[in-house]
């Protein structure tokens, strides 16, 4: 078989419109499985928040809640800790950019074990249209300051 023909079985594998379906598919169910919260029900003191975007999306600001964890969804089943584990009799709020990854980790969450945990709809992007801050090496800041 030539290069070519191997490229081709290939990308018969690798159907993007099935793996997009597939994705909408756990998608959906996760939002079954996990509650999702408004900005306006983020307690800053007493919930936990898991930031689960990459490190380089950490740097533009989280939001400033007494307890934040920034563990990227893709290590989020290793980083589970005593730490979390402790923590987990309080709410735990996950969120990313935009909430697909936010949700995610919630559902996976559930499936370890913790029953207290949402997702922000809309992730950070909601938290910031809604001119809430964020907090990152620079200080606190709203959008447009």
């Amino acid at each position: 078989m030539n290069q070519n023909e191997q490229m081709k079985r290939y990308y018969a594998r690798c159907d993007m419109s099935q793996i997009k379906g597939h994705l909408k598919a756990l998608l959906e169910r996760a939002q079954q499985d996990v509650k999702q919260i408004g900005v306006d029900e983020i307690d800053l003191e007493t919930m936990v928040l898991i930031d689960v975007r990459e490190h380089d999306e950490f740097a533009s600001g989280v939001i400033p809640a007494e307890t934040v964890f920034t563990i990227p969804r893709g290590k989020l089943e290793f980083a589970v800790d005593e730490t979390l584990v402790e923590m987990s009799e309080r709410p735990i709020v996950c969120y990313c950019l935009k909430g697909a990854r936010g949700l995610m980790a919630a559902q996976r969450l559930k499936e370890l074990g913790f029953s207290n945990v949402v997702n922000l709809k809309g992730g950070i992007e909601s938290w910031v249209n809604a001119g809430k801050p964020i907090k990152n090496y620079l200080g606190l800041f709203t959008l447009g300051d």
